[in-house]
């Protein structure tokens, strides 16, 4: 199974609580080394004196990038999973100008506020106490601009989506972006800080031309596509297709439909004719073909979302199963015998003794249909008072894998 992997899981609840503390208090040493928790420092960059600030966290960025598209890109690492934060353009713009000025004032970012407060800096913990404030007076005002807040959504987006170019181009073009901004970082330095040059270490020559060959192999070695993601995971999921644990009869699709607990959605993968001749009550009709282009979008559905995919048997529904599952999308079933054994199960006899097509091709409708009727044939939302069936429950919800959330250093 590729990384990341889920602590809890591995561990147990108040264990993975200690991971995620060790990991905080690492990252405060780091920052301290790096003389993040002095205010005088931190400002310099302002002032184009000392742009440690820029440097520091600017290497940590790309080489952090570099190292996880080259752990994607052996398949060590489902970069699906990996927590983005989800961009409201213009709240965050306002935001990031908010946090900039009160960074020029104070000198701080809030990671680096409770660095500096941890080893016992008073500005650094009167910083920490005004930002606490301003969260608790952000709590108490955010519903009087909460349409503010919420506007221009765009979910999990990235810089290649923006771009419209591969993830390794975007790589190598952010390497690149930062040598130049280290240039001129050092320039800088020795115009306003009065730096010699000559002094800072050559080595740096090294280490740039190195994260710069690995931004290249990156973009040489491409991306995992769905093919090569579901041979990650096959000896895992494979077995779960045979032993049919995905596969879930109609009696609990039926019950599910009626959960209120639970949102449901019934993912038909049949061509449009098929559909409109028939289909279950608030099922979506989106093609085998047009699945990928919204596989970010099912990332996105809440926790308690089950997708059932539909076909006129299981043989495309499976392939979209494998699709789903291959791109990190949690909660993915399949209809067990597809719409042919959903009118098997729910049709009145009439229907069947006179609609049955004795020899119908593979992954096809079994059955004619006078007029295409949709979802209103009464067998489209049968009544669960009436179909009383027995049968094995197998949904189980599982949270998405990967991180909740995200924060500022």
């Amino acid at each position: 199974m590729p990384f990341p992997l889920n602590f809890e899981d591995l561990l147990g609840h108040w264990e993975s609580y200690l991971v995620s503390l060790a990991i905080g208090i690492a990252f405060g040493v780091v920052l301290e080394i790096a003389g993040f928790g002095d205010s005088r420092r931190l400002a310099a960059q302002f002032y184009l004196g000392d742009m440690t600030v820029l440097k520091v966290m600017f290497t940590g960025i790309v080489v952090a990038m570099v190292l996880v598209f080259a752990a994607s890109a052996v398949g060590l690492l489902d970069f699906n999973l990996v927590w983005v934060n989800p961009t409201y353009l213009w709240p965050g713009i306002v935001g990031g100008l908010i946090m900039g000025v009160g960074f020029i004032i104070g000198g701080f970012c809030p990671g680096t506020s409770l660095v500096s407060a941890a080893t016992g800096r008073l500005d650094g913990l009167f910083f920490a106490i005004g930002a606490f404030f301003g969260i608790f007076l952000f709590g108490e005002t955010v519903g009087s601009f909460e349409d503010f807040w919420y506007s221009s959504y765009e979910g999990r987006y990235i810089i290649p989506e923006f771009l419209n170019i591969s993830t390794g181009a975007t790589v190598v073009i952010l390497v690149l972006f930062a040598l130049v901004a280290f240039a001129f970082a050092e320039q800088m330095e020795r115009i306003f800080g009065g730096a010699d040059l000559k002094k800072a270490p050559k080595w740096r020559y090294g280490a740039a031309g190195t994260l710069l060959a690995g931004a290249v192999v990156v973009m040489f070695i491409g991306q995992p596509n769905t093919e090569d993601r579901w041979n990650t995971i096959k000896d895992d999921k494979a077995p779960v297709l045979a032993k049919r644990d995905v596969q879930i009869q109609a009696g609990e699709v039926l019950a599910l439909m009626r959960d209120d607990r639970i949102n449901l959605i019934l993912l038909d993968v049949r061509d449009e004719a098929d559909f409109n001749l028939f289909h279950l009550l608030d099922a979506v009709n989106i093609s085998a073909d047009e699945i990928p282009d919204h596989l970010k979008e099912f990332r996105a559905k809440s926790a308690n979302t089950v997708f059932m995919v539909i076909g006129n048997d299981e043989k495309a529904a499976t392939e979209v199963w494998k699709t789903m599952v291959s791109e990190s999308v949690p909660n993915v079933y399949v209809l067990e015998g597809g719409i042919n054994n959903w009118i098997t199960t729910f049709a009145d006899e009439e229907f069947k003794t006179t609609s049955l097509i004795e020899s119908h091709a593979h992954d096809t409708l079994a059955y004619t249909f006078a007029s295409a009727l949709g979802s209103r044939y009464a067998m489209a939302n049968p009544n669960p008072d009436v179909f009383q069936l027995e049968y094995t429950s197998k949904v189980k919800l599982q949270a998405a894998r990967g991180g909740k959330s995200g924060g500022c250093g």
